[in-house]
């Protein structure tokens, strides 16, 4: 017998109606289990990448990925900024300074994270820029004193764009007879942002220079540079080549990447969308292993025909390559399935929950989506790999079925 001939029999049990009736139910439900577990599984990963996606765009897009800081002014900063430029997935490098700050209106005080910017460097870079919702971020200029707030932040402030907020450093504190004095300036709210993420009520924008003073530094000196770059998922890395680069140009200098403040939040959804993968995956494995009953009770109502093929010839291979086929057959019937209904809800999920009128995110706002080929293809082997090992105890049992004892009453 060739080598077709196992899966042409195996092929032929599968689209046959089987005597046995409950056999077909049980599989009946093993190829929905794994259906519906694919399709879940696309939808809810495709989701949660979404999100992580919105997220690594509404918030490490305005803060800085990657920070690269001297205790003393830099030196040689030009060809250093070009060997930094030169790294792959590096898109630009800017002068940066930034403090830990108290911002003080007439009605409420709040604590943020500022940042002191050139906006001419980093103008195509800042996604801050892009999500103005008042004024220009052009127009932190230096020596005008303006600062550019979220939205959030002003709004518990109680500022609008004109009118003046104190600004109290963390660096540049002096110290006096009655103790240390904070250096603090007045400056004009000029813009509002809205990444809509917490930055819009934790951060807030001066210009470099103004920064520098702010911090009873020279205006002239760079201390601290920031690396924009094109995926910040791949700073720790490029921290790696960062200090290489300034040990070569005998630097000293330390690099800290966005982990340290946002880490925890961006660990927390990594660890929940493995969860949810996990738990979905799992409808998976049971409805594979479904399909074991299926098989053991298709093996021993073919027994007989098992009997008569062993005696024609057939191998014990042949004989387990017949049932893996029906097994095998049953999840890719599933698997096609789900990743048909999979793909097209994710492609129209917004859609259709505009149509049946659940807002996940509240009105107005559209879920997420990003649908990943490589997790498409590791669902896709993880579940073809589960029905393998599913079929393998139907097919070994039926390969032991001695045509002897088989026949002995046919």
């Amino acid at each position: 017998m060739n080598f077709f001939t196992p899966f042409f029999i195996g092929y032929r049990y599968w689209r046959a109606r089987k005597a046995n009736a409950f056999a077909s139910f049980i599989t009946f439900f093993a190829v929905s289990g794994i259906f519906l577990g694919v399709a879940a599984l696309i939808i809810v990963s495709s989701v949660m990448n979404g999100l992580e996606g919105q997220l690594k765009q509404r918030i490490l897009g305005a803060v800085p990925q990657l920070t690269v800081h001297s205790d003393t002014a830099f030196t040689g900063l030009p060809a250093f900024k070009t060997a930094l430029r030169a790294l792959p997935g590096v898109d630009g490098v800017v002068d940066s300074a930034d403090t830990q700050a108290m911002i003080q209106s007439p009605a409420n005080i709040a604590a943020v994270q500022l940042y002191g910017v050139n906006p001419g460097q980093v103008n195509g870079l800042s996604n801050v820029a892009a999500h103005m919702v008042y004024g220009a971020f052009s127009s932190l200029r230096p020596g005008q004193f303006n600062v550019v707030l979220g939205q959030q932040l002003a709004a518990k402030l109680g500022v609008q764009p004109g009118d003046k907020v104190r600004i109290l450093s963390g660096n540049g504190v002096v110290y006096s007879p009655i103790g240390p004095v904070p250096s603090q300036r007045k400056f004009t709210v000029s813009g509002l942002f809205a990444m809509g993420s917490q930055v819009d009520g934790a951060v807030a924008y001066i210009d470099y220079q103004d920064a520098r003073r702010l911090m009873r530094e020279s205006p002239k000196g760079v201390n601290d540079l920031r690396l924009y770059l094109a995926d910040p998922f791949t700073a720790p890395a490029l921290a790696a080549s960062v200090g290489q680069l300034a040990a070569k140009a005998d630097l000293t200098v330390s690099v800290h990447d966005w982990r340290s403040r946002y880490g925890h939040l961006f660990g927390a959804v990594k660890m929940e969308k493995n969860m949810m993968s996990l738990m979905l995956s799992l409808i998976i494995a049971v409805a594979a292993f479904n399909i074991v009953s299926a098989l053991v009770m298709m093996v021993v109502d073919k027994t007989a025909d098992v009997a008569v093929l062993k005696t024609q010839g057939m191998t014990t291979g042949q004989v387990m390559g017949i049932f893996v086929v029906q097994g095998s057959l049953n999840a890719v019937t599933g698997l096609l399935l789900g990743l048909a209904l999979g793909v097209a809800v994710t492609l129209n999920i917004n859609t259709v929950l505009g149509y049946v009128g659940i807002s996940v995110l509240g009105a107005g706002t559209v879920l997420p989506v990003a649908i990943e080929p490589a997790q498409l293809g590791w669902i896709v082997c993880g579940t073809l790999l589960l029905s393998l090992l599913a079929a393998l105890y139907p097919a070994m049992r039926a390969a032991r079925v001695q045509p002897a004892c088989a026949l002995r009453y046919e």
